[in-house]
C-alpha cells in the first residue's frame, strides 16, 4: 500500500527579490516591460516545490490560512531562470489554485477552493514532476492573506 508524501511550498526569497528588482529597475528608467513579460505584483511572491521523487499521483492539497483571506497559486510551465530570462505570460499554467477562508470561519483549516480546478491543477503538477526536480509558483495574497499567515503543501502518492 502506498503512503502519501507531503511536499511543502517554500518561499524563494532570492527569486522574489530578483523579480522585485526587475520591476524597480523598469520604473526607475521609465521603461515598459517586454511584450508578454509578466512582472511581479506587490502582493505576490515566488515559491518553489522540490520533488524528491518524480513519478507521482496527485492526492490532495493541504492549505491553512491563519486569517480570512484569499490565496491564488499559479504555476510556471518551464524551468525558469530569471537571471537569464524574464518570466513571460505564456509560461503561466491554467488552471490556477484558488483558496480562501471567509471572515466567519473559525478554523484555520477550514479553507475553501474550487475543487475541480484544484484537482486538475494538482494533476498537472504531478505530470510536470515527471520531467522536473523543481517547479516555481506565483503566490498572490489578497483580502487579508499574507505569506506569514499561509501554510501550503501538496500531497502525492508515489507510483511504484
Amino acid at each position: 500500500m502506498s503512503t502519501e508524501m507531503e511536499l511543502p511550498f517554500r518561499l524563494d526569497t532570492q527569486l522574489t527579490e530578483m523579480m522585485r528588482l526587475r520591476v524597480q529597475s523598469l520604473q526607475q528608467r521609465s521603461q515598459k516591460r517586454q511584450e508578454g513579460e509578466r512582472l511581479l505584483q506587490p502582493n505576490e511572491a515566488v515559491y518553489r516545490l522540490d520533488f524528491s521523487k518524480q513519478s507521482l499521483r496527485f492526492a490532495r492539497w493541504t492549505v491553512r490560512l491563519e486569517q480570512p483571506g484569499r490565496l491564488t497559486i499559479t504555476a510556471t510551465s518551464q524551468l525558469w531562470t530569471p537571471d537569464l530570462t524574464n518570466l513571460m505570460t505564456r509560461q503561466l499554467l491554467e488552471p490556477t489554485g484558488l483558496f480562501w477562508r471567509a471572515a466567519g470561519d473559525a478554523s484555520a483549516a477550514h479553507v475553501q477552493c474550487y475543487e475541480a480546478d484544484a484537482a486538475e491543477f494538482g494533476e498537472r503538477i504531478a505530470e510536470l514532476a515527471k520531467v522536473r526536480k523543481v517547479m516555481y509558483f506565483l503566490f498572490a495574497f489578497a483580502e487579508g492573506c499574507s505569506p506569514e499567515s499561509v501554510d501550503c503543501s501538496i500531497n502525492f502518492v508515489p507510483d511504484s
